[in-house]
């Protein structure tokens, strides 16, 4: 049984349960709070959220994301022809994780949360624990996509020695970073209990 169908409502705000009453402008009992049955156009939300980090999923792989200069020269690198450096000088556990991190972990988040939102729209017929668990890696998964942009910004601030050596951050970096927190949001706009709305009636919520 839902908690909505026990008469149950949960605030977003402070995360507590409200007894649900037949007015439609319903606050919060402890934090006054407007509370809603299910968050208000979190499929809407999450779709735009989404479609912009795949239009920026494109710049961000094809545009370089740094540039080591040593003794005034150096080459611009995007994301996976710095794993090939990587992997061209011996260092393929580092590129093992440069590769997760920045092209398996994004590509994952936008196609799982896609998957997501299509079979709930589409009311497929798919099992809702393995939807939620889904839901849920790729929450956690998310996290770990920052890793180049921790990387970078740590370089950048230290490695500075002027003409001898230093490094910049491209426009590669601030699309990828914008994917990052894009499908970040993505997941907090998405509302998990739609999945269990989908399995338990043919009744559309968003």
């Amino acid at each position: 049984m839902r908690a909505i169908d026990a008469g149950l409502l949960l605030c977003h705000e402070c995360h507590q349960l409200n007894r649900q009453t037949e007015t439609d402008n319903q606050s919060c009992l402890r934090c006054g709070a407007r509370i809603h049955p299910r968050r208000p156009n979190s499929l809407g939300r999450t779709w735009a959220l989404l479609i912009t980090a795949a239009l920026l999923y494109l710049p961000a792989n094809l545009l370089p994301i740094m540039t080591v200069r040593s003794l005034g020269q150096g080459t611009p690198d995007t994301i996976m022809s710095g794993v090939i450096t990587l992997v061209q000088h011996g260092m393929l556990p580092i590129a093992a994780v440069v590769f997760v991190a920045s092209i398996v972990v994004p590509t994952f988040k936008l196609v799982g949360i896609g998957l997501l939102l299509v079979s709930v729209q589409r009311h497929q017929q798919l099992s809702p624990r393995q939807r939620i668990f889904m839901f849920r890696f790729i929450e956690w998964i998310g996290r770990w996509s920052m890793l180049d942009i921790f990387v970078i910004a740590i370089l950048v601030a230290v490695v500075n020695f002027g003409s001898l050596a230093s490094v910049e951050a491209g426009f590669g970096a601030v699309a990828f970073a914008s994917v990052v927190i894009l499908t970040m949001l993505a997941a907090l706009t998405f509302d998990p209990r739609l999945i269990w709305d989908n399995t338990e009636t043919p009744e559309h919520h968003d």
